[in-house]
Parts: structure tokens; sequence; C-alpha cells
């Protein structure tokens, strides 16, 4: 197990905040200790989860000399949680994390950047990489594939009836029970400690893909998640609960902050498990079915929800592919750390700084 990683009071990164595009953003910011840098890298995260995920893979990128942006993605953590409705639902799609990853660039004076994804991440990071091709220069996608464009719309129902049962547990999160039932700190410790691989006192585990989360479970009490320790469970559990460390959050006491009030409901991030539609209208516009620019695809082996199987024929969407395999279930970057890190480690040294290479 990798021990180099950021903690939660780690000096080696700050935390800091942009408006983009009309809604605040908060991420992370890492430099190599030099201040010298040849090379910005954006990392995107997935569900449930925040910039922090990204707390094993960071040293190692400050030590291959890249300045690192970790971003809180919309309705996540210390960035704004539009409520839907009012709100657009296209605030949470693929096309507008593009649009606000290109302004944050934009803002920290990267014209060229290298995108890194994971989960939701995974996704935005390849369709960032169609709409924004001059300013991508390489991209890297641990356990998500690659899924081409298409003219015609299919929703999450038909995929669960068809070819893709496991992502039952999308239509539950997209209709309002677990918002509904992950309330106070104490839900949403539950929560968290259960979709990180906790199980209850009889050994039950809270989350099936099939099925979603058995609130029932989840209510009954979670044992300790073996993927995170105390401090870093705690920096989550602020995070989803909407307080925090910095920002315009409500106090909790052990930090001198106050939960009160703050709820997952208001966290809104479920809101990524209902933009299906919304992504499929945007994406009409997009010219270009492939990605062209080197990609580096990490396979989780066990991953039960974003199978290996699900990336055969990658290579027809994307020519310039590097597949690499870790034997990790969905929670590859914490579980097989040192493994993810080799093989980033590798291409970013065999591909991204070769000589041909522009950033």
């Amino acid at each position: 197990m990798a021990t180099n990683k950021l903690r939660p009071d780690d000096k080696r990164f700050s935390h800091e905040y942009a408006q983009l595009n009309g809604h605040k953003y908060h991420y992370l910011l890492a430099k190599p200790e030099s201040g010298h840098f040849k090379g910005t890298i954006f990392l995107i995260h997935g569900w449930p989860d925040c910039s922090f995920a990204w707390r094993y893979q960071v040293p190692m990128l400050l030590e291959q000399g890249l300045r690192v942006v970790c971003m809180d993605m919309m309705g996540y953590g210390h960035t704004d949680v539009p409520k839907v409705p009012p709100e657009s639902i296209h605030l949470y799609g693929y096309k507008r994390a593009s649009d606000d990853i290109a302004a944050l660039a934009k803002e920290l004076g990267a014209p060229r950047i290298i995108l890194g994804g994971h989960d939701w991440g995974g996704m935005v990071v390849y369709r960032a990489a169609q709409w924004y091709p001059d300013l991508i220069t390489h991209v890297f996608s641990v356990c998500t594939p690659f899924f081409q464009t298409s003219t015609t719309y299919l929703s999450t129902q038909d995929l669960v009836a068809g070819y893709l049962p496991q992502f039952g547990y999308q239509l539950q999160l997209a209709g309002p029970d677990v918002e509904a039932a992950v309330q106070s700190k104490e839900d949403v410790t539950n929560f968290l400690k259960g979709m990180y691989g906790g199980r209850d006192k009889n050994g039950k585990v809270m989350f099936q893909p099939e099925t979603g989360v058995d609130v029932n479970v989840m209510k009954g009490g979670m044992g300790m998640t073996p993927l995170l320790d105390e401090k870093e469970l705690e920096y989550y559990v602020q995070a989803y609960t909407k307080s925090g460390i910095h920002g315009a959050c409500k106090p909790c006491p052990s930090l001198g902050y106050d939960l009160r009030g703050a709820t997952m409901a208001d966290d809104r991030t479920v809101n990524w498990y209902r933009t299906r539609e919304a992504n499929f209208k945007d994406e009409l516009k997009i010219t270009k079915t492939t990605v062209d620019v080197p990609v580096l695809f990490i396979i989780a082996t066990k991953d039960n929800v974003l199978k290996p199987e699900m990336a055969r024929g990658m290579g027809k969407h994307i020519p310039k592919l590097t597949r690499r395999e870790v034997p990790a279930s969905h929670w590859a970057l914490w579980q097989t750390p040192d493994k993810v890190n080799e093989a980033i480690k590798e291409w970013l040294q065999g591909v991204v700084f070769g000589a041909k290479s522009v950033l």
C-alpha cells in the first residue's frame, strides 16, 4: 500500500476557488516544491467522491514535475450545488463540466492540459477531449471505458433492460429514495462507509449494482470502510454535509463548525444520474466521434459495475490507446494505488513527455 499520500491537513496543496461560467468551484491546487512545473494536469472525480479522491496520485504527479488541479465537480464538496429545478439539469452534464474545465484552465494560464478521470470523471475527460481538442493533449481514465456518441437515444431503462443490468442502481439514484434517506450526519457517515466497502454487523453489504442502495441496511449502521482512515472519512463526511474547513460552510462542532441544517439532499450529487437525455442532446453537436489524443485506460479487473468487458472495441474509437490493468474493484485509486500510480507514471514518461509531446 502506498504511504506517500495527501492528508486532509497536508501543506502540499491549497484550497482554491474560482467563478466559472457563473458558478463557484472549489479545487485543490498542488505545485512541485521548486515552484516550477512542465505541465498542468486536471483530475476529475466521480460519485460518491470529491477532489480528495486523488490523494494517492497527487504526490506522484508532483514528482513528475506537474502542477495538479483536483476539482470538486458541480454539486460536490465546496463547489456550488444548483437545485434542479429551477436550474437546468444541463449544469450537471458532460458539456457543462467540459466548459468549466476549460474556463479554469484559462484562469490558471494553462493553454494545454492533461486530463485524468475516474467513474463519472472518466466519462467527462473523454467528452472534454472531444469538445476541446485544442486544449487537452492527453487523457487517462481509471475504470471508465469510452462510450461513443450516438444519434439514437437510449434511456437508462433501455440500458438496464438490455446489456447493462448492473446499471440498475442508476435508476434508483435518479429517483428520490436515496436522496430522501440520507439526511443527517449519521446517515451520511453510514452511506459513505457502505459505498466504500463497509459492512453491517451481520456482514451484509449496503450496495448492489443491480438494485442500488439498501436503505434498511444503511440505517442499521455500517462498519468502517477499509479504504479510508478516520480522518479521511471525516473529510468526506464534511464534504458531503456541505461543511468543512473552507468556503461558505456551516460550522461543525468538532472542527469549529455546526452541522445543523446540512443534508445530503442539499448536495444534489445524484443529479449526475439524471443527465442521460441532456447529455444525449448536447452530444448531437459533437462532430467527431473519436478521441484523437493519446489515452491511457486503466482497467480494474474486479469492478462489478464498469466491467472489463465493457472496454472491448475501444481501440476503434481511440487510435492512440494504451491499456493497463490493476487487480482492484471500482475504488482502484485507493485499493491498489501503487499499481495505478505505476501505470500512470509509465505512461507519462513514455507517452506524455516524449519528444513530440506538446504541453
